[in-house]
């Protein structure tokens, strides 16, 4: 779309979103906590497949024409991003909780920018550079290493957003000539076979509980991506972009009050310095480069 239908709507909508995805989030700490994190995530991608699939079947040019791409092997390579970003960081989410794993997360807009230019050939300023570096000084003011709390697990969410960001230029490169449906409906597709394949032989029995926990994690997974969908239908992504920085306000919160987590000095004050870096990129967004 190249104009907004309704701003303020988009803006709360886009503000549901990431509430619904940092709650999407503390349910995925605790049952990958007590259970196997493949079969966690297996199970939230059939519920996501399902969901692509109704959404194919409910298109008005037709679900073959709705899915039909001429970059499957694109899409083959995003899906396998897609699955091992989202199986480390919530693997993160179990060894060094919420909050430290979202705040390295939120570099992933930057390491976008980064991107964006040996992939799609885009030209970066020195401002965005400059972001990019101050973006990752953030993440090295959090993870502190060589000041004797820096561990292995705090790879993990780097490595996440590392990989999304490699996902998001990909996709931005596979929507170039062809529509966006395809781009969202095969990650779920292929996602959830690759997860089935992987999961499977950690299929375990859950407590009656928890598969009400699982429930509200899968329904949380696509209720998220429906509010993102009807974002987009109402404003320019480029416009409520910046809200989405307010997931790492929702999870600091569930991480202190739910599981007891302790927001460090270090960790805040990287994560101001991470967000203002990704503000300020996404505000050269709209200036000529």
């Amino acid at each position: 779309m190249t104009a907004s239908k309704n701003p303020v709507l988009g803006i709360w909508l886009m503000v549901a979103a990431v509430a619904a995805f940092a709650a999407q989030d503390a349910f995925a700490k605790h049952l990958a906590g007590t259970y196997s994190t493949q079969m966690v995530i297996m199970i939230r991608y059939w519920v996501f497949a399902g969901f692509v699939i109704l959404l194919a079947l409910r298109r008005p040019e037709g679900p073959r024409a709705a899915v039909r791409s001429t970059r499957l092997s694109a899409h083959l390579v995003r899906s396998c991003l897609l699955v091992a970003e989202i199986c480390l960081i919530v693997w993160g989410y179990t060894q060094i909780g919420l909050i430290n794993s979202l705040a390295v997360f939120s570099v992933c807009p930057l390491l976008i920018v980064a991107l964006s230019g040996p992939i799609l050939g885009e030209a970066i300023s020195w401002q965005r550079w400059a972001a990019v570096g101050a973006g990752l000084v953030g993440v090295l003011v959090i993870l502190r290493p060589g000041m004797g709390v820096f561990s292995w697990a705090a790879i993990l969410p780097l490595a996440s957003a590392t990989l999304f960001a490699l996902y998001s230029v990909l996709t931005r490169l596979t929507t170039r000539d062809e529509p966006t449906f395809p781009a969202f409906f095969w990650p779920g597709v292929i996602g959830a076979v690759l997860m089935t394949a992987i999961g499977l032989p950690h299929l375990e029995p859950m407590l009656p509980q928890d598969m009400g926990f699982l429930a509200a994690y899968c329904g949380l997974s696509i209720l998220s991506h429906w509010l993102l969908l009807k974002c987009y239908e109402q404003v320019e992504a480029s416009r409520v972009q910046p809200y989405s920085y307010l997931q790492l306000v929702f999870v600091t919160g569930i991480g202190i009050s739910v599981y007891g987590e302790v927001l460090e000095l270090p960790v805040a004050i990287g994560s101001v310095i991470v967000v203002g870096a990704g503000l300020y990129a996404l505000s050269l967004e709209r200036r000529p480069a």
